[in-house]
């Protein structure tokens, strides 16, 4: 095993830059990393904790579950519970998305209910947003649209079940 090389403490700002840099290119897992070096100097630094829950969620696609769980392990270490309700949103909007491109059977049901659980954290982003950060209300709405198109509005009531004893 490698062991990490540690950065300087003054190399932080640069590097926070570089991983917001390398989110813009798609290329999330050398964005991850450099928020995790900048992790080990600084443990509660707010935007790079943000930035790598954004450069893990972007892998989400890729690795569904493994990806959720580790931006979601993120959520408890940012201070402000308006983000931390805003970016359990934006992983659960983006792990239905990912589900929605694959295709498999009940597909759109699975990403509908995902889609839903996004929109319960926006509604609770918005109830304690700051003043004129209208961000909840935007992803919600896209959130919303999403659901209307596919069919899936509301969730799917459920079917009484009546055990057969034949």
């Amino acid at each position: 095993m490698y062991t990490m090389k540690p950065i300087a403490a003054g190399a932080v700002p640069a590097a926070l830059e570089k991983a917001e840099h390398y989110r813009l290119l798609n290329d999330s897992v050398a964005a991850e990393s450099i928020c995790l070096d900048v992790l080990e100097v600084e443990p509660g630094n707010q935007r790079a904790l943000v930035t790598m829950l954004l450069a893990v969620s972007d892998q989400i696609a890729d690795e569904l579950t493994g990806a959720v769980a580790r931006a979601r392990a993120v959520l408890p270490r940012l201070h402000d519970p308006y983000r931390r309700h805003y970016y359990a949103g934006i992983i659960c909007e983006r792990r239905a998305k990912a589900q929605l491109y694959q295709r498999s059977p009940r597909a759109v049901e699975v990403a509908a209910g995902w889609m839903r659980e996004a929109m319960e954290h926006y509604e609770r982003a918005e109830a304690i947003r700051p003043a004129d950060n209208d961000d909840a209300i935007l992803r919600w709405n896209t959130c919303a649209r999403m659901l209307n198109r596919t069919g899936q509005p509301h969730p799917p009531l459920a079917e009484a079940y009546e055990p057969s004893f034949e």
